[in-house]
């Protein structure tokens, strides 16, 4: 499914997928990586409700633009349980 991505998408999945966690993984690419490959409802809370592949986690948005590595963990938790590794 990863060979399916768009070029853009694919090298934001390279990004969460590298060691060690980069710290220059933008939320914006993210929520556009996440929208491609699954469900993204932003809710009145301010966080953001991710369901891929009958998995569902609730994230939070990072207040500056890029996203923390406790946030990469769980971006690669959800995206290896769903088969999308690079």
């Amino acid at each position: 499914m990863a060979d399916a991505l768009e070029h853009h998408h694919r090298d934001t999945l390279e990004k969460i997928f590298a060691h060690p966690a980069s710290g220059n993984v933008e939320w914006r690419q993210v929520h556009s990586l996440l929208e491609a490959v699954g469900t993204v409802t932003d809710e009145r809370n301010g966080k953001v409700k991710v369901s891929i592949a009958g998995r569902t986690v609730v994230l939070v948005p990072p207040r500056e633009k890029d996203v923390d590595v406790e946030t990469i963990v769980e971006l690669r938790k959800l995206l290896t349980g769903a088969g999308l590794a690079p």
